[in-house]
């Protein structure tokens, strides 16, 4: 039953360090193109992009936990 539990938490937290990792190589792409002149509606891109990877990478890590969880997965 522990085992169970500590397989649930490493996923989850392999799912925000993907997320964190996601994060800062997006933040790093705003950055130059910040630098480059580029148009405003390029950065708007990689936000939505950053956000969308890690809200994805966060939400797969919490249905992965509650689905375990429950017996489901």
């Amino acid at each position: 039953m522990l085992s169970q539990y500590m397989e649930q938490i490493e996923a989850l937290g392999l799912n925000l360090f993907f997320a964190a990792i996601f994060f800062f190589i997006g933040m790093a792409i705003h950055d130059v193109l910040k630098q480059g002149k580029v148009p405003k509606f390029g950065r708007y891109i990689v936000w939505l992009v950053l956000f969308l990877g890690c809200a994805g990478f966060i939400a797969k890590g919490l249905i992965q936990m509650s689905w375990e969880g429950s017996g489901i997965g």
